[in-house]
């Protein structure tokens, strides 16, 4: 008996990484896994059926159940065939992981129009069509347990330095997630997001300092894709309803829970703000907490 026995899962950008590592885990775990990935380059060229179709191999090989799709995820009417290929196939759907991506690195004075647009494009705009085609099963089939898992990165919380598009997807996606999950519960999903740490050939472009700046490793056995899909599978599990609305990192033998943005000081002015006032108490009221938890350290890195 699997955790997942039953379940069907869609997971995006499943031919590579810990997207593939993901696929493969929920389908040992027993779910029906439709494996989409467009085979593109790391920035978004070219197109390559041979990845999907190589974890669906694996797969099925191991005993699995599995589909390939080749959807780009930022076309909206491709991902509503793709959601349709999973139910039409499998009777439902249960569990979606959205983990494509692409990245167009470069420096904010030196981005072009296009390299914003294309990583946007397909971090959230890929994430929306997913979440918008499955909501429309979910909401038509409520009751559950559902799970919409978006992969997001600690990029999105400290700003990696020549990856201002990618860092603004990546915490676009966190407010996303936090959305989906007051929007959809009602419906018995589940949404959160997580962060992997793992080696792929995503980290391995990044250069050492700008890997180390946003607390990634690029190589060591701790850092596996399959470390990350582990996690993935207890967030795909049952008895998860508190997870609905969290952010969690998974990778190198950890699983961390992040907490959510909340107040940490304010300054209450007794007839309005005044900016005489408020800047002799700006320094003690705001900058010890700062200096406190090193958010200095992070922008200098």
């Amino acid at each position: 008996m699997g955790r997942l026995d039953g379940r069907v899962a869609v997971v995006t950008g499943g031919g590579r990484g810990v997207g593939a590592a993901i696929a493969k885990r929920l389908a040992a775990e027993g779910a029906a896994v439709v494996v989409n990935d467009l085979g593109v380059s790391l920035e978004g060229s070219g197109v390559d059926a041979g990845p999907a179709q190589d974890v669906v191999n694996d797969i099925v090989a191991a005993g699995g159940s599995a589909e390939a799709n080749g959807a780009d995820v930022s076309d909206f009417g491709a991902v509503g065939d793709l959601i349709e290929q999973a139910v039409a196939s499998y009777g439902r759907l249960d569990i979606v992981f959205n983990v494509a991506g692409i990245i167009r690195d470069r420096m904010l004075f030196n981005m072009a129009e296009h390299e914003w647009d294309a990583v946007i494009k397909v971090h959230m705009k890929g994430t929306f069509n997913t979440a918008r085609h499955a909501a429309d099963y979910w909401s038509a089939h409520p009751g559950g347990p559902y799970r919409l898992i978006n992969i997001t990165s600690t990029a999105g919380l400290f700003g990696a330095p020549g990856m201002p598009n990618y860092s603004a997807a990546k915490m676009g996606i966190i407010g996303f997630t936090l959305s989906c999950a007051r929007t959809l519960s009602q419906f018995g999903v589940v949404s959160a997001g997580l962060m992997p740490r793992a080696a792929t050939r995503m980290t391995d472009s990044m250069p050492d300092d700008k890997a180390s700046a946003v607390g990634v490793a690029k190589s060591g056995a701790e850092r596996a894709p399959e470390n990350v899909a582990a996690a993935a599978v207890c967030l795909a599990g049952d008895d998860v309803a508190w997870a609905n609305g969290r952010v969690f990192g998974a990778g190198g033998g950890r699983l961390t829970l992040y907490s959510n943005f909340q107040v940490q000081r304010e300054i209450v002015g007794s007839s309005g703000l005044d900016p005489d006032g408020m800047s002799e108490r700006i320094p003690s009221a705001f900058r010890s907490v700062i200096e406190h938890r090193g958010f200095f350290d992070n922008l200098a890195s």
